[in-house]
């Protein structure tokens, strides 16, 4: 199998042309997670039981981006293998749902296949790195790298970091983050981080306003982007991450922080109807 050379300075981070990295799962964030790293011209295995709808996900995702200039398909797509977490990955990114005891099996599952000098993360936008890091035999090596939804367009990364996070692990995190061309911030592990739990608390809110008929969901979004300078209203975002992941990070958020992020009864009968915004062609848009 493929092994790059390896070059480490005195700090522990490694300064080479590629990454041998793994992606537990090819859903939408999985699958935009392999594709950034893969047109940045590192190695991906990308470990998902429906491989074939994964491996095309990605393709066109490439294929997006080699019409924007940024990637050249056929070669990123050669570099992609599918398949469980190799020995060598040197990164491993969990992007599996938001279940605490799935993400804790596929961490520790990856976590006997490779090195003790792995950095193993998980993409979760909600749920306590410590806790999910409890069942590892090394729980320092585990740190949170929040991408966000569509990968290959948001420039922002969410390092989330636990009290015994080693500090060459968050500055082989930080480089990760840097070489993909994007932005992190580092946050301490706590419910919803720093992104979840302002942004979902918008959202709720804006449901709430939907729900009592202050106003339509097109205008309260186009309140928030013409007056605020967001680059979308919280609804239209809502249906882009899915109500039924909303309403999970927010029942989660609400056991851990308190009525503030009590889900409003219309996000629950939306999801009980199967109206979860965009992946299922209906939320608060037709799409």
């Amino acid at each position: 199998m493929w092994r790059a050379a390896s070059t480490w300075c005195s700090r522990g981070v490694r300064h080479e042309a590629v990454v041998n990295v793994a992606v537990i799962g090819g859903g939408r964030m999985g699958a935009g997670i392999a594709q950034v790293f893969l047109a940045r011209g590192d190695h991906v295995t990308v470990q998902e039981p429906r491989a074939e709808a994964a491996r095309r996900r990605i393709a066109e995702g490439l294929a997006v981006a080699e019409s924007k200039g940024v990637a050249d398909k056929e070669a990123a797509l050669a570099r992609l293998t599918m398949g469980t977490v190799p020995a060598e990955a040197e990164l491993v990114i969990e992007a599996v749902p938001e279940d605490p005891a799935l993400k804790a099996d596929v961490l520790g599952e990856a976590e006997s296949r490779v090195s003790a000098q792995t950095v193993l993360a998980s993409n979760t936008s909600s749920l306590s790195i410590a806790e999910l890091a409890a069942a590892l035999q090394r729980p320092e090596h585990l740190i949170g790298l929040h991408f966000f939804n569509p990968v290959p367009v948001q420039p922002l990364v969410e390092i989330v970091v636990t009290p015994s996070t080693p500090g060459d692990v968050l500055e082989r995190a930080r480089q990760y983050v840097e070489r993909l061309g994007k932005t992190s911030v580092v946050v301490n592990d706590s419910p919803g981080f720093a992104t979840s739990r302002l942004g979902v608390l918008l959202g709720l809110e804006a449901i709430r306003m939907v729900e009592e008929g202050v106003a339509s969901p097109e205008d309260i979004d186009a309140a928030m982007a013409l007056g605020y300078g967001h680059p979308m209203g919280p609804l239209r975002l809502s249906d882009l991450v899915g109500l039924d992941v909303r309403l999970a990070i927010a029942e989660y958020l609400h056991a851990r922080l308190g009525p503030r992020f009590e889900p409003p009864r219309l996000l629950r009968d939306k999801v009980a109807a199967g109206e979860l915004g965009r992946k299922s062609g209906k939320g608060f848009y037709q799409w």
